[in-house]
């Protein structure tokens, strides 16, 4: 029996790349899947074809159920509808893996409004809706005294935590998810439900043009593959996970790092016991960061 033997999972963007390779390790796990997806281009751009119902076919072909979902998850209704088809289908839901995106990339200078709007639309708006829907149905559930455990698992990145060039949109959008994360974990944790997320560093379409620490197989081993970060979203789904909320993991090949967000790391205080002028400031400031008196340049590096 597998960990997620009769439970029912929605994954958004479950076409392709990671997406895919959650929804056949979901499936494999003894998960009821709800594969999401446009079909959409890169950018969001209509294409041909229907990838989700070709990972449906694979997971049916392999034993397993599943069934597809083309839908936008920037719309509202439609993140609704995902979660209602679940339990008309499946009779329950148990887990959220929030995972589609599109990127636009574009220096903030020359990026347009469309190009921010659309990419915060499907990752950040398409993330929270989804997560919405599933956990006031978690809520109503709990409330009724039904047992709960409801699984989230988002899918954030190292632009979002870390930065880079010519990405504001999406970088924004991620590092969102990052906070939404730890938000639902927060108000959802005494419903019985767990959120947590995902930083893959992983080959795929999305990540074609950037620099993602490509490297050679060892071994018949891909560092890149994006299936590497499909057991840690297994596991997240699982009910061995319960203790763990709130948290974000970054999937690097074959190790799982721990990552903690901002922390304070070093303080002055005012030594007129009251709030620091910008003078005042202008003096002590450099001194948490090491760098030289007022009038010289600084070398500190953004975050």
């Amino acid at each position: 029996m597998g960990m997620l033997e009769g439970k029912t999972a929605i994954v958004t963007g479950g076409g392709r790349g990671l997406g895919r390779a959650h929804c056949l390790a979901l499936a494999a796990a003894g998960a009821n899947v709800v594969v999401n997806d446009l079909g959409g281009g890169l950018h969001g751009e209509a294409t041909a074809g229907s990838p989700a119902a070709e990972v449906v076919a694979r997971i049916i072909g392999d034993g397993g159920r599943a069934v597809a979902n083309h839908d936008s998850v920037s719309d509202w209704a439609a993140a609704r509808g995902m979660v209602e088809q679940a339990l008309a289908e499946f009779g329950r839901l148990d887990i959220v893996v929030n995972n589609a995106g599109i990127v636009r990339d574009r220096m903030l200078f020359s990026m347009t409004e469309e190009e921010f709007d659309s990419v915060i639309a499907v990752h950040l708006k398409g993330t929270f809706a989804l997560t919405r829907h599933a956990c006031a149905y978690w809520r109503d559930a709990a409330k009724r005294g039904e047992p709960v455990a409801g699984r989230v698992v988002n899918t954030t990145s190292g632009t979002g935590l870390f930065g880079n060039a010519g990405q504001a949109n999406y970088g924004a959008a991620k590092a969102g998810i990052a906070n939404l994360t730890v938000t639902t974990a927060i108000e959802m944790r005494k419903y019985g439900v767990t959120a947590n997320a995902i930083s893959p560093i992983a080959a795929t379409r999305m990540t074609a043009d950037l620099a993602v620490g490509a490297s050679e197989p060892v071994d018949g081993f891909d560092p890149r593959d994006p299936a590497n970060a499909s057991g840690a979203v297994v596991y997240l789904a699982s009910d061995a996970a319960s203790w763990l909320t709130g948290q974000i993991i970054r999937i690097d090949g074959a190790t799982a790092n721990r990552l903690r967000g901002w922390t304070v790391v070093d303080s002055v205080t005012s030594a007129s016991g009251g709030a620091l002028a910008a003078q005042e400031l202008a003096e002590v400031l450099p001194q948490l960061y090491g760098v030289a008196p007022t009038g010289r340049v600084s070398t500190v590096r953004p975050y």
